[in-house]
């Protein structure tokens, strides 16, 4: 009985394969002949598929692409200054410091406001007890009514800010960070 690639199956002696296998070895397979298990349509065998040897027309072969010149990268210390010049140009920008310009118009009244009203609870608690210990409704005094105002006031600070960075500062500073990232990303070969 024989398998598929011609050789016998079972029933053969030892020494008839080994004889077989060493004919299998020393025998050059032809270009065009497929090796086992590969078929014509393998793209690894394949050569021709790829454009290489064909003739392109003249008579002779393909000839080869010309390579890309690539220019030589730069060290890391020309990169790192050349980002470095690229972030000092962005601070430079109008746009940068628009930004800039409306988070302090918004974080330095409201930090000052905010620290004055803790200030004046702490000098108050101290200085007029009497004042904190006036009843507001049943056992709830001065004292407590100005120490949960200052977790509120903590809160609605946080919720304006947040509002603030939305509506004025988000929009103007990612587009920031984008052109940023592209001037950045342009040094490094557009990788």
């Amino acid at each position: 009985m024989q398998s598929s690639n011609g050789r016998s199956r079972g029933g053969g002696s030892a020494e008839s394969s080994a004889s077989e296998a060493q004919q299998q070895v020393g025998r050059q397979r032809s270009p065009i002949e497929p090796s086992e298990g590969a078929g014509y349509n393998d793209p690894w065998y394949d050569a021709l598929a790829s454009g290489w040897g064909e003739l392109a027309g003249t008579g002779g072969p393909a000839p080869l692409p010309t390579p890309e010149v690539v220019p030589p990268r730069p060290t890391a210390a020309e990169q790192a200054a050349a980002t470095a010049d690229i972030y000092l140009e962005v601070q430079r920008s109008a746009a940068f410091r628009e930004v800039r310009s409306r988070y302090r118009r918004f974080v330095v009244p409201a930090c000052a406001i905010f620290f004055s009203w803790y200030v004046a609870y702490v000098v108050t608690a101290t200085a007029a007890p009497g004042l904190m210990a006036v009843r507001v409704v049943g056992s709830v005094n001065v004292a407590m009514v100005a120490g949960l105002g200052q977790f509120l006031s903590t809160f609605v600070l946080a919720w304006a800010y947040a509002r603030h960075a939305r509506l004025r500062r988000d929009r103007a500073a990612l587009e920031l960070r984008w052109d940023t990232q592209e001037m950045t990303r342009g040094l490094r070969g557009g990788a």
